[in-house]
């Protein structure tokens, strides 16, 4: 008599994606308060986070670059406020929703040049119209008084700190960067279980299956797509099964999912598709005049970014102060 051989069954299940409104969601964590002792105010969303988001996908970093390159056409500054200093302040604000400038001062308290503060290494102070910068060793370096301009775009949930419209795109964005990591780790790795090979041939010898095994061995692998003949005399014609445990080749959403999360991170962006550098599916078809798109952007998105960083000229001298030129749109 055999002894008889527990076996024991381990089974598991993935955790379903947090929704924004859940109780135990990942946002319930996220909001405004004092840090280091109640000297600065912490931020709402992690702003080292939404940085290392501009590299996530194809789409997200690129649009927000090319959305800053649209806002600074047609820029006009002077020796206080260079096209440098200015550009660098328009995309964090595309990035975080924030901008900061420092505004340097002489001896007699005239504003003698503006400089841009990295947005993602500010915090506000306790007291109000102070701010400072932390440092890479997690120091605080603190401004003077009305030192600091703070341009941000609106938070219904606080005032402290702006926030970017497209959080609610970031699910998507990390999905489009998990399906193409997903299918690289596939091709590099080469070696995945897409069946099992199974034979009830009888008298296959050991040096028949230890070539039988090599030659499957040596079909995977990078660059090793092959197709493999056998033969086995006498054998019965369902001696030899592949039993298929899974074709990514054939059952693949790749192309699907990019789609998906791409539309997602487009339409967060309020990006038209033509702008994207998206080809249509259709390759007949086409997006429309990209002219007329190109002025409609310019005057529903770019205009009001430009009126909301122009808030830096109530802080300059007249003479001073930087602006716009209107592009030239066709008729509509």
């Amino acid at each position: 008599m055999k002894e008889e051989t527990k076996v024991d069954v381990e089974a598991f299940s993935f955790g379903d994606p947090e929704p924004v409104l859940d109780g135990h969601s990942m946002m319930d964590s996220l909001g405004i308060w004092l840090m280091d002792n109640g000297r600065y105010y912490s931020t709402p969303v992690s702003l080292l986070g939404l940085a290392k988001l501009l590299r996530a996908n194809a789409y997200h970093g690129p649009i927000l670059e090319f959305k800053t390159n649209m806002v600074m056409r047609g820029f006009n500054g002077n020796s206080l406020l260079t096209r440098r200093e200015m550009k660098c302040a328009v995309m964090d604000y595309n990035v975080f929703a924030n901008c900061y400038f420092q505004l340097v001062r002489n001896f007699y308290g005239e504003i003698i040049g503006v400089r841009h503060l990295q947005a993602v290494n500010m915090r506000r102070l306790k007291e109000a119209g102070r701010f400072g910068m932390l440092t890479t060793t997690g120091e605080l370096v603190e401004f003077k008084a009305d030192e600091v301009v703070h341009i941000l775009n609106y938070d219904v949930s606080q005032k402290i700190y702006g926030q970017p419209g497209y959080l609610g795109a970031i699910q998507s964005m990390l999905l489009n960067e998990d399906a193409t990591l997903f299918r690289r780790r596939y091709y590099k790795n080469g070696a995945h279980v897409g069946y099992i090979f199974y034979s009830t041939a009888a008298g296959l010898e050991e040096e028949t299956r230890a070539r039988i095994k090599k030659a499957i061995e040596q079909s995977k692998g990078i660059g090793n797509f092959k197709n493999m003949f056998l033969h086995i005399g006498g054998a019965d014609k369902d001696a030899i099964q592949i039993k298929p445990v899974g074709d990514f080749s054939t059952k693949d959403d790749l192309e699907k999912i990019k789609n998906i999360s791409r539309d997602d991170i487009i339409a967060a962006h309020r990006m038209p598709p033509a702008l994207a550098a998206i080809i249509p599916e259709n390759q007949t078809g086409s997006f429309g005049d990209i002219e007329k798109i190109d002025a409609v952007y310019q005057r529903n998105e770019i205009a009001p970014i430009r009126e909301d960083l122009l808030e830096i000229n109530q802080y300059l001298p007249k003479l001073a102060q930087v602006s716009f030129d209107t592009v030239d749109a066709p008729t509509l």
